[in-house]
């Protein structure tokens, strides 16, 4: 059975209604072993709160004591942790951190299977002067080798990546460069092929302006944007563009590809939000290890009143058991000898690997 680590985020926000709700179905037990690392004392404060039926949790201190068919519980805080529900804390932030720490080392030790991150304030994961805006930026810091990751919207078969993440808006056209995006298609088709089990994926690349075809609008698209596609053409990925954000989403046309990739955080963000409305998850791409997480704040604004929806935590989880599966299979593709066929390509007799994830048809 899988192993799934969930980090509780912002102890004062909406992480633990989102927890108690989910597994308060016992059926959800048969998909895979939670591994919750957080503390059974705010968990308690929190079901109290709310009015939450009582769910049996097996409390534990390490992950070698983690039981399957049960809600396992790692221990990561003191007891005498204060909560005050509703607002960023130092304490809170804190907690955040530890829990995401204890949840990175068992999974580089391969206690765990998959991470989920519940939500924390931006910033929140920050000691020693190192501040970490993105729960992603954490697992590069704590993977060492990682140069750079790839943060995708995920919402059943609609997927959008980001070509940059969150940043000030004027910083972005001096942040983006064709090398930039050309990494960013590698990273996005290799992990629609390994991670969404998607043969030959289709990707969109928007444009970086309004309107692409005024040169008094920009001219991002011409130095940038279609050198970037162009070149990742050589390396096999099928991409096509820019095109037009505006007319992309107000038509059906993101229906038509795989994955779609976004300039900027609003551009894909935006569209995501309104098209996924309450269940989308962020997926860090390019990572060793598996990273999903709801795609929403704390919600600050909610704690308390048993209104929160537990439904992007619950896709959360239920892509990194996806995408866990998808690897597998993947690993066990590549692995097979027998896939080691090749056919003949051209008059010069020139010879195409079939194993490869780089085939161009």
């Amino acid at each position: 059975m899988i192993k799934i680590g969930i980090t509780h985020g912002d102890i004062n926000g909406v992480s633990y209604e989102l927890i108690l709700k989910a597994f308060s179905d016992s059926r959800i037990l048969e998909l895979f072993t939670p591994v919750i690392y957080g503390s059974p004392k705010v968990a308690a404060y929190h079901r109290k709160t709310l009015e939450l039926q009582q769910i049996n949790m097996h409390q534990i201190d390490r992950a070698e004591e983690i039981a399957a068919g049960r809600i396992n519980m790692i221990n990561c805080l003191a007891d005498e942790i204060k909560v005050e529900l509703g607002k960023p804390t130092p304490e809170s932030t804190e907690a955040a951190f530890i829990s995401c720490e204890r949840a990175m080392a068992d999974i580089q030790q391969a206690k765990i299977d998959a991470l989920v991150t519940l939500p924390t304030n931006i910033g929140a994961l920050q000691r020693n002067g190192q501040v970490f805006t993105r729960h992603s930026d954490f697992l590069e810091a704590r993977l060492g080798k990682i140069k750079e990751s790839l943060s995708i919207l995920v919402n059943g078969s609609l997927r959008i990546a980001l070509a940059t993440d969150e940043m000030p808006l004027s910083t972005v056209a001096s942040t983006l460069s064709s090398d930039l995006i050309y990494k960013k298609l590698l990273i996005f088709r290799n992990s629609l092929i390994r991670d969404f089990a998607i043969t030959m994926p289709r990707i969109a690349v928007l444009a970086f302006n309004p309107n692409v075809d005024s040169k008094s609008l920009g001219h991002e698209e011409k130095e940038m944007i279609v050198p970037a596609i162009e070149r990742a053409s050589k390396d096999n990925v099928y991409a096509l563009g820019p095109f037009a954000a505006d007319t992309f989403f107000g038509s059906d046309s993101y229906t038509k590809y795989d994955g779609i990739m976004a300039m900027y955080y609003d551009q894909g963000m935006l569209p995501f939000k309104t098209l996924s409305v309450e269940d989308g998850v962020c997926f860090s791409a390019g990572l060793p290890v598996i990273h999903t997480m709801p795609n929403h704040g704390p919600f600050f604004d909610l704690v308390g009143k048993n209104t929160a929806s537990y439904a992007a935590f619950l896709s959360a989880t239920y892509l990194a058991i996806d995408v866990y599966n998808n690897r597998k299979i993947h690993r066990e593709i590549t692995a097979n000898p027998l896939r080691k066929q090749y056919v003949e390509k051209g008059s010069d007799n020139e010879k195409l690997d079939l194993t490869s994830d780089n085939i161009s048809l």
